[in-house]
């Protein structure tokens, strides 16, 4: 076991390192579509002589997170996870039956509440009352525990390793990566911006209210926040940054189109559109297909569903099973 850690570790620091072969996307299969679609379009947008020559500061590539760079499904999403924990395992949290009753019901039985309102709510609510830097610390204490049927890896270490490799390859190329996430904003800014070339604030996800904690609900139009001031996550969720939602927040946040898109489900459709409908400059869109049932957990129903997407609204697919060498830099226990 320690030799595997060891294996799982030099793996790692490998790829976070750029580690090459001569082939920039090394865990990438030879030949695949995708990975040419990728490589002759950062060639021909990146070639000064080129009719396709983007300057550098307008080459920007949005990356969806789950399901696009980290594990989504195995058995959910780490924010969710992260919430069992927080309602069933923590004795400060003093939570809400309701909530505790989702948490056993997804951790006992598999049963998660769909993506919504009253999901996002509960989430939101968990947190309530807990400052910015304890909500890093519980994040950051969760990516350390052992990630269940991976042996050797760590929840926070679940990224796809191709992906990774692409994330460096496009920041050597001069392009500026932005994560745009459905989680909540803290918790990705946790698990990517130490692991891939992308700072705080090129992350965007879905956001909590913060409050001081000495606000007592004064409105914070009058509320001054002083020097020893505590910032506290509310309770309340603002946004669900998933479909237009992702948009909008394009908009507001880089403020100029992006040129690239990644992502692997319907509810990144809108971003992908976003992208490559009516760009000044030559823009392409990318669709992770979970097709790869040995090495991940694949979903052949939605495999061919986003084959037909990508058809139909002229992304391009990434197969995981076919186009990748590696996902994880272990083998999962099946």
């Amino acid at each position: 076991m320690k030799m595997i850690k060891l294996m799982v570790v030099a793996a790692l620091v490998c790829v976070a390192a750029g580690c090459r072969t001569g082939d920039a996307l090394s865990l990438w299969t030879d030949g695949a579509a995708s990975k040419r679609a990728i490589e002759e379009y950062v060639a021909a947008v990146t070639d000064e002589s080129s009719p396709d020559f983007i300057p550098q500061e307008r080459r920007i590539a949005v990356f969806d997170l789950d399901g696009t760079l980290f594990c989504e499904t195995d058995p959910t999403y780490f924010d969710w996870q992260l919430f069992e924990k927080r309602v069933l395992d923590d004795p400060s949290s003093n939570a809400a039956e309701r909530l505790k009753d989702a948490a056993r019901k997804s951790r006992e039985k598999g049963v998660y509440p769909p993506l919504g309102n009253e999901r996002e709510r509960m989430t939101a609510e968990a947190y309530k009352g807990v400052s910015v830097e304890e909500l890093k610390a519980m994040i950051r204490q969760f990516m350390k525990e052992p990630e269940p049927g991976y042996p050797g890896m760590k929840r926070g270490e679940m990224f796809y390793l191709p992906m990774v490799q692409l994330v460096e390859y496009l920041v050597e190329k001069g392009f500026a990566v932005y994560v745009v996430s459905g989680s909540e904003r803290f918790i990705v800014r946790a698990l990517v911006c130490d692991r891939l070339p992308v700072p705080p604030w090129r992350v965007i996800g879905s956001d909590y209210t913060i409050v001081s904690k000495a606000q007592n609900g004064e409105d914070g139009l009058f509320y001054v926040f002083v020097q020893n001031d505590v910032p506290i996550l509310d309770g309340t969720q603002i946004v669900k940054n998933l479909q237009m939602n992702k948009v909008s927040a394009l908009i507001r946040e880089i403020g100029v189109k992006p040129v690239l898109s990644f992502g692997n489900s319907h509810t990144d459709a809108s971003m992908a559109n976003y992208v490559i409908g009516g760009n000044d400059y030559r823009a392409a869109a990318f669709m992770l297909v979970c097709d790869d049932m040995k090495r991940e957990n694949g979903n052949p129903k939605k495999a061919a569903e986003m084959k037909e997407e990508c058809k139909k609204f002229g992304w391009t697919p990434i197969s995981m099973r076919d186009d990748w060498k590696t996902i994880y830099a272990v083998s999962p226990l099946r």
